[in-house]
């Protein structure tokens, strides 16, 4: 049964523009650790590992802008969103943070560490989306009511689509130490594009665990043994 402290507590705080809703867990004093989630999650997605994150870090999850219980703005991108973690790290008083992100949540959080490297302590980088352009398609919309905003999802899939040229150059300024989390086979992702991701982040270093795109939920206990060893290491 997971103590008082790791149990989430739901909060809102104004982030710039958006106001977003997040979980809390762990101790107030212990360092800070962020989870960004997938497109169309939030921060529910994260509660099967949150109690072994927060037995060693002040967790804070976030639901990104478009998803859950924060705004819907309607306006939509990876860099928005990565504006918003920023705004939600100043508006807390967080001056740094390690930083965990899935997929969606994985491209912010690239982006925040290459943008702004005395914010992010170190990085995890669970099957995020690489920067190389891949064929375009067109999402079908669901015929049942969603909990996100559904405009979020053409917005971010065309990124991911067609991500921005100078992508792949900002892997290449990343300063924080970084692993990389990738599903295997079973993952619709290209797992030779994450290698290169690997291979381009300064000291980047890769951990295969074959449990899919969902690693975190499909493969928990091997996701925050990795994870927790590796944010912990010395």
């Amino acid at each position: 049964m997971a103590t008082h402290s790791e149990r989430a507590d739901v909060r809102f705080v104004d982030a710039g523009p958006v106001r977003l809703a997040y979980e809390t867990a762990g101790d107030p004093g212990a360092p800070p650790l962020l989870l960004l989630h997938a497109l169309g999650k939030d921060a529910t997605d994260w509660h099967t590992v949150l109690p072994a994150f927060a037995r060693h870090w002040h967790v804070y999850v976030p639901d990104l802008r478009g998803h859950g219980r924060s705004d819907w703005p309607g306006t939509y991108s990876f860099e928005l969103m990565r504006d918003d973690v920023l705004g939600f790290l100043n508006a807390l008083g967080i001056a740094r943070a390690s930083l965990v992100g899935h997929s969606l949540g994985g491209v912010v959080s690239y982006l925040l560490a290459a943008g702004h490297p005395e914010r992010v302590d170190r990085l995890v980088l669970e099957e995020a989306p690489p920067p190389f352009p891949r064929q375009p398609s067109a999402p079908a919309r669901p015929d049942h009511p969603v909990p996100y905003d559904w405009p979020v999802v053409p917005a971010i899939k065309a990124q991911v689509d067609t991500p921005d040229p100078a992508w792949p150059g900002l892997l290449d300024g990343i300063t924080a130490r970084t692993l990389l989390v990738a599903g295997g086979a079973a993952s619709q992702l290209r797992q030779d594009w994450i290698a290169e991701m690997a291979g381009r982040i300064p000291g980047g270093r890769l951990v295969t665990i074959p449990a899919g795109h969902r690693v975190h939920e499909t493969a928990p206990e091997a996701f925050t043994e990795a994870v927790t060893g590796f944010l912990r290491e010395r």
